[in-house]
């Protein structure tokens, strides 16, 4: 299986399937049922979030795959309103409820908010602690707030949004100076131009625009994605880009996008 390998400071070592299913903003027996065939076409990272307000649906999908529970990464995310102590409790509780588990692989504050992001750290490390969450990590972050947040637990992944035609570049390199994974939400959310682009890339290689878009991804140092569909085609074609690479001046010319 393709990884990203994070290796946080004081922190245990996460293993992150390179292509992700993210599930929002599926809900109902849609995303029941797109989680299962995920599953069983191959992917083993399911992103979900209290925010998406679909976990039950994600656990039953999982459930329905018949898949062992340990071959499959489950991610989910704290509201930033719910992020003091007593909050992440109840939602870690809640989470581990609707999803029907006994432990969150990876547990992520959803964004920045209102609450110290030092207090919610601290209640993320005692969730830790008590083997309800082994991993642990941050969403929507930059460089100074990662900082704060690594300061006071063991960051392992940071999931910002990141595709062809945006910058990440302080993020991503703070990343790989800490070993800590970088997981890109929304990779094929791009403007028609730079879709182009990687649609005439594409014909070099005998993919789609999209596939360009997340192979370009994935060769780069750090870095998982989690793309999303509705369409069951789809969901393959976004797993199957281990089969072509992309040559150093198509990299630049993807990342010169703008």
């Amino acid at each position: 299986m393709h990884e990203v390998i994070a290796t946080p400071p004081g922190g245990a070592e996460l293993r992150v399937p390179a292509v992700g299913f993210g599930t929002w903003p599926l809900r109902g027996q849609e995303c029941r049922e797109a989680v299962a065939h995920a599953l069983s076409v191959g992917y083993r990272h399911l992103d979900t979030a209290r925010m998406y307000r679909n976990e039950v649906e994600v656990g039953a999908g999982l459930r329905d795959s018949g898949i062992e529970r340990d071959e499959v990464l489950v991610v989910t995310k704290v509201r930033p309103g719910d992020a003091d102590r007593a909050g992440v409790r109840r939602e870690v509780e809640a989470s581990l409820r609707e999803l029907d588990l006994d432990h969150i692989d990876l547990l992520l504050l959803h964004a920045p908010g209102s609450v110290p992001v030092e207090e919610t750290m601290g209640a993320f490390r005692e969730q830790q602690e008590a083997g309800k969450v082994p991993h642990i990590g941050v969403s929507n972050f930059g460089v100074d707030a990662l900082e704060r947040a690594s300061a006071e637990a063991p960051i392992a992944c940071v999931q910002n949004e990141y595709r062809p035609g945006l910058d990440q570049d302080d993020v991503l390199a703070w990343c790989r100076r800490h070993a800590v994974a970088y997981v890109a939400y929304s990779p094929l959310d791009v403007g028609q131009p730079a879709r182009e682009v990687l649609a005439e890339l594409g014909e070099r290689h005998g993919k789609s625009w999209a596939q360009v878009a997340i192979r370009w991804l994935l060769q780069q140092e750090q870095v998982a994605t989690i793309p999303r569909s509705r369409d069951t085609e789809h969901r393959e074609q976004n797993l199957a880009v281990f089969d072509f690479e992309l040559d150093p001046g198509e990299m630049t010319r993807i990342s010169a996008l703008d």
